[in-house]
């Protein structure tokens, strides 16, 4: 069954059959479906009853009925009333969480698992994760740091048994990493083109955006992840928001988000900062200083490529690098993100929809440890 460009990207089998419930097996789907549908539940429930008569994914012992009442039950949706007044079923901020635990397990999962927790620095320091290497006190270690044993052997050691003497040179402390903070701003572009052609790019784009934020707060709770949109515009969405995230009727104003997410990254304490951006298409628009709108979606404008190019190498002053996903192969464009990508010393991939995931996941890793260090 096809809706809407849709693909299901599912395979029915009895193994897995017998491993889930029914009601697991049905959740998962339901999960990539609310997130194709934008959080539009009675979308999602209908096509959810077109497959299921498609590839039979219930039977008389447990309905979609049944799977709906259990989405209730459970705390997955709930009633509400709608902005007209009448009431609804919506999906809950515990649904938003399986979301995005769905997305990481998808595009996470598949990499390779290194290590658990904060990334190091190779320097050693005031610091919250112990080494287990011991050194002798230093002006500025901290009270917690010392061996209370180690030193107390030292001292028994240096002066003897008969009298207790402990001295400054008898300290011993357990040195420490300090855990950096990584700063992130991570760039959708949600112009009309991530749409266009019957190819859905805004939901993979989502899913990322899910994944990688899942990925932060659990596994680097230290590091900032802010997400932005981008189309003539550009502001902040929370995390919470983005299965709902949509395309709109919007031209592309890469500098505005990219001035957005400079601005962000400014009022972070830590050095190591990056901006991701996602995007499908060439610049075409910019907001004036009078508050109008330049707009040319014919080719790469001059004007407003410059200005693309000036804020690259502005965030390359302010050592904040730009790791460009551009998900579109045209020749043209691709000319165009390795001059933005040199005036800001990035990085830049271009790639399909299959594979983004798994790049960025790689890249946030791999930038964490070339920032860190």
């Amino acid at each position: 069954m096809r809706k809407k460009g849709f693909r299901t990207g599912f395979e029915f089998s009895p193994f897995e059959e017998k491993l889930k419930s029914p009601f697991d097996k049905l959740f998962d789907i339901f999960k990539e479906l609310i997130t194709h549908t934008s959080g539009d539940l009675d979308e999602a429930l209908d096509w959810l009853g077109q497959l299921d008569k498609e590839y039979k994914l219930t039977d008389e012992y447990y309905t979609l009925d049944d799977f709906v009442e259990d989405l209730k039950r459970k705390g997955f949706i709930q009633d509400r009333i709608a902005p007209n007044g009448n009431k609804e079923q919506a999906i809950t901020a515990k649904t938003e969480r399986a979301i995005r635990k769905n997305a990481l397990d998808q595009i996470f999962g598949k990499l390779k698992k290194k290590g658990s927790g904060s990334h190091k620095t190779r320097s050693s320091g005031i610091g919250d994760e112990h080494t287990g290497d011991l050194r002798s006190f230093q002006f500025g270690d901290g009270l917690e740091q010392i061996s209370m044993t180690e030193s107390l052997k030292n001292a028994q050691i240096n002066h003897g048994f008969r009298e207790f003497k402990l001295t400054e040179d008898d300290l011993v402390v357990e040195d420490t990493h300090h855990k950096a903070q990584m700063s992130t701003v991570l760039m959708i572009d949600i112009s009309h083109s991530m749409i266009l052609y019957g190819e859905d790019r805004i939901t993979p784009a989502k899913k990322v955006a899910m994944a990688l934020a899942e990925l932060i707060t659990t596994r680097y709770p230290k590091d900032t992840l802010d997400i932005l949109v981008f189309g003539n515009d550009a502001w902040t969405v929370s995390i919470k928001d983005l299965p709902y995230l949509q395309v709109g009727p919007y031209h592309t104003n890469t500098v505005a988000g990219l001035q957005l997410a400079m601005d962000l990254l400014r009022r972070k304490r830590n050095t190591n900062k990056q901006i991701f951006m996602i995007t499908d298409g060439k610049p075409s628009c910019l907001r004036l200083s009078d508050g109008t709108y330049y707009k040319n979606s014919n080719g790469l404008d001059p004007y407003i490529v410059d200005q693309c190019y000036s804020a690259a190498a502005y965030a390359r002053k302010l050592h904040i690098p730009i790791t460009t996903f551009m998900i579109a192969k045209d020749p043209y464009l691709q000319s165009f993100i390795e001059k933005f990508t040199q005036s800001n010393r990035g990085k830049a991939f271009y790639t399909g929809l299959q594979g983004l995931g798994e790049m960025i996941f790689h890249d946030y890793e791999n930038n964490r440890k070339k920032r860190i260090k």
